[in-house]
């Protein structure tokens, strides 16, 4: 719905509620039709049918650790850095619940690269996870008996769950975060180094979790909504 139908469409309204159902003048005369009226009001209602799905569709979910978010973003180049040189990948894994971050910067994205970030996710978080969401990439998915991340994820009793093929935004908040982590943090950055840029990355992560408030949680940082979880009578 356009901007410039609202006052007709609040003009309307009005009128019905007044029981004002007399003709009046307009320079189009298919606006004096019943039928086109009923026509343009079942689009009204259609749109906003759609609108209201999608605002439906998210959600947060009961507990820390319910389910986990994971995704990977090869990252630039340094300035400096030649062509030809391999690149690093940005590793993340957000709470559904709480919106709590974990990243970390790995040489490669292979199972072997993304099963050491789920120990190092695993080690620094202080709840149980139980579901990790992640798309259908080769570092998350492949043969279960030799695959290093889903061998990790069944040694510590991890749910898998994928996306639907072509469909990442089953996948939006890992999406999201790493926009999120570009431009609020890359894209203001100048890395000295390898080392350089995964220390400013620590301090990010930092920044996100503790200080940052977040829309989506009444404008609470995902720690402040933890500590309510975890202990809510000290609030």
């Amino acid at each position: 719905m356009t901007i410039h139908k609202r006052p007709t469409i609040y003009k309307i309204i009005r009128r019905g509620r007044l029981r004002d159902f007399s003709v009046h003048n307009s320079t189009n005369k298919r606006y004096r039709c019943v039928k086109y009226g009923i026509r343009r009001l079942a689009k009204v209602e259609k749109v906003i049918e759609e609108r209201l799905k999608r605002q439906a569709k998210r959600y947060n979910k009961d507990y820390p650790g319910q389910l986990f978010h994971g995704d990977t973003k090869r990252l630039p180049l340094f300035e400096e850095q030649s062509r030809t040189r391999r690149g690093e990948y940005l590793f993340v894994a957000i709470d559904d619940y709480s919106r709590e971050l974990y990243a970390g910067i790995f040489s490669d994205k292979t199972p072997y690269s993304s099963a050491k970030f789920l120990e190092q996710t695993i080690e620094e978080c202080p709840y149980t996870i139980e579901e990790y969401m992640t798309d259908n990439g080769k570092e998350y998915r492949g043969d279960p008996n030799h695959h290093a991340f889903m061998r990790r994820c069944r040694e510590h009793q991890i749910e898998q769950r994928f996306t639907k093929v072509k469909s990442p935004k089953t996948n939006g908040k890992a999406e999201r975060v790493l926009r999120t982590i570009m431009e609020m943090w890359h894209h203001k950055t100048h890395f000295k180094s390898s080392a350089h840029r995964k220390t400013e990355l620590i301090r990010f992560v930092n920044f996100y979790n503790g200080v940052r408030p977040h829309k989506s949680l009444n404008n609470q940082t995902p720690e402040e909504v933890l500590k309510h979880y975890f202990n809510p009578q000290k609030l």
